[in-house]
């Protein structure tokens, strides 16, 4: 099954699950929306940022990569694809095909040329309203590379921390992270 093939009408939860796993797609108010693919530079930061993470984290949380996460179920299903996910390990490996927003502790995103008005204003408003309770947004200029973490108060997200070099965060769990080192040549 293809996009094409559902041009004419709101992708049901069902016809999503119905098609290929390895799609580049997500699905929004039950509109596909084709995900651009990553230029090289968004991969290896998304990659290195992974494994930092995973090498940091406590035990009872893994790392997710380009999986789905269900937003919404209604009126229409909302399925987005974070670059990054942090969820329980007891969420982990129990056969489903994706995560629910209640899963996921915290959603990043690598900004790509393309994405900006979505990771930076669509998507935060989605995962905001989804409960997700921290989000961390990821970007590239020119000359440096930069994170931006927000948790969830009251149902928006509040700025708690980021900045450019060496970031130190105290949520999900204490973090150290060597921005600089996401995209060296090595």
């Amino acid at each position: 099954m293809t996009a094409e093939a559902w041009r004419d009408h709101l992708v049901s939860l069902d016809e999503w699950d119905a098609m290929p796993e390895d799609k580049n797609l997500e699905l929004v108010d039950g509109v596909l929306h084709v995900a651009a693919s990553p230029e090289p530079r968004h991969q290896r930061a998304g990659r290195r940022l992974a494994h930092s993470l995973e090498m940091q984290l406590p035990d009872e949380l893994s790392i997710e990569t380009e999986v789905d996460v269900l937003l919404k179920v209604l009126p229409r299903a909302t399925v987005r694809k974070p670059d990054i996910v942090v969820v329980p390990v007891a969420t982990w490996g129990d056969g489903r095909r994706r995560f629910t927003a209640a899963d996921v502790l915290l959603a990043v995103e690598i900004v790509s040329p393309g994405s900006e008005k979505t990771d930076r204003q669509v998507k935060p408003d989605e995962y905001a309203e989804a409960g997700i309770p921290h989000y961390w947004i990821v970007e590239f200029d020119d000359e440096s590379i930069s994170l931006g973490a927000y948790v969830l108060v009251d149902g928006r997200y509040e700025y708690v921390g980021g900045g450019t070099g060496k970031v130190e965060l105290l949520s999900p769990a204490p973090l150290v992270i060597d921005l600089d080192a996401l995209t060296l040549n090595r």
